[in-house]
């Protein structure tokens, strides 16, 4: 049993760093962001195996939570990208 968290494991380190070659490598910022979100999705599912390899299932708690800023902060970067660096500002400008 301990192989198979061992292979799963290595498995999303492997899809961790594929990730971030795409994130570097990315042509546009799309791609990147999608390449952060995988990351950090992988992240999450580091973190579950290393709970359940562990028999600390309180880490899952910290998962979900890693889940959710992940979400938040992919939302927020998508966002940043459609409106701009100062969108603030912007809404300001077109008003006049």
């Amino acid at each position: 049993m301990t192989l198979y968290f061992l292979v799963s494991a290595l498995a999303i380190l492997l899809a961790m760093a594929l990730g971030v070659c795409r994130a570097l490598l990315g042509p546009t910022v799309f791609d990147r962001i999608l390449a952060v979100n995988m990351f950090g999705t992988k992240a999450v599912l580091l973190v579950a195996v290393f709970a359940f390899f562990s028999g600390r299932h309180d880490l899952l708690d910290i998962a979900l939570l890693y889940s959710l800023l992940n979400f938040v902060g992919v939302i927020a970067a998508l966002r940043l990208v459609e409106r701009g660096k100062f969108f603030a500002n912007s809404s300001n400008e077109e008003t006049k």
